[in-house]
């Protein structure tokens, strides 16, 4: 009897167990969480609600990837920051806000992901050099005047997985410098105009110990945004700056 007691006991425990499996398995236990993104956009010289609100917001939640809250307000990212997984800076206008700018070297330090898209790339802020020191590991400060351009993949990484090896666009073509004194950069991919011999990173990983952040000077409208390579190295920088393979 006390066997069958055990037994009786045994058989409702696996029972209930198997319920609680059951429903504890979604219906689909291979979709991935989506990851969640706040954009800081608006500044100057660009067309930000339509390219990153809209355009980019818009390529990076497709088929469920990401979840993205878009603001133009810096003053908005410090109570934000604690609720995502990746901070996407497009703005080129001031973050000012000594507390706001601890809480981002805070935010990946903590091993957070951080895209940095072309107006951010730029050396915006005299007062702030940390910033494109540390996080850009240097900066742009010039640019080809708009027009046609080459962009060759020079690294295959997750970032560039899916990407073209070359693929030509119009855009500005940034400047970008690697700081010596700062952190160390590995390029992705390079730009190079027709008719210059000058090549500078178009696509990069900055290796700041603590974090992943991409960096991405292409940008400035829709010749950018609405193309295959733009749309696939972003999605890529986002979901390998969250941490993805």
């Amino acid at each position: 009897m006390i066997n069958s007691f055990f037994k009786t006991v045994l058989t409702l425990l696996l029972v209930v167990f198997g319920v609680a499996a059951t429903h504890a398995n979604p219906e689909n236990p291979d979709k991935k969480k989506a990851i969640r993104v706040l954009l800081v956009g608006g500044g100057a010289s660009h067309d930000f609600d339509k390219w990153y609100k809209q355009e980019d917001v818009q390529t990076l939640q497709k088929d469920g990837l990401a979840t993205v809250e878009y603001t133009s307000d810096p003053t908005a990212i410090l109570s934000k920051l604690k609720d995502i997984d990746v901070l996407y800076l497009s703005n080129n206008q001031p973050i000012a806000d000594p507390a706001t700018r601890k809480a981002i070297f805070d935010f990946v330090d903590a091993g957070k992901g951080l895209v940095l898209a072309h107006p951010a790339l730029w050396y915006n802020w005299a007062d702030w050099p940390e910033y494109n020191q540390k996080l850009v590991g240097g900066g742009s400060k010039g640019h080809n005047k708009y027009g046609p351009f080459d962009v060759t993949i020079t690294k295959k990484h997750p970032v560039t997985k899916g990407v073209p090896e070359h693929f030509n666009l119009k855009d500005e073509l940034y400047y970008y410098i690697p700081d010596t004194s700062g952190t160390p950069i590995e390029v992705l991919a390079t730009a190079k105009a027709a008719d210059s011999d000058k090549v500078f990173p178009s696509i990069f990983i900055v290796k700041y110990p603590k974090t992943r952040i991409v960096g991405i000077a292409l940008g400035h409208d829709a010749e950018s945004h609405t193309i295959a390579p733009y749309q696939t190295i972003l999605r890529n920088a986002v979901e390998w700056a969250a941490g993805g393979k």
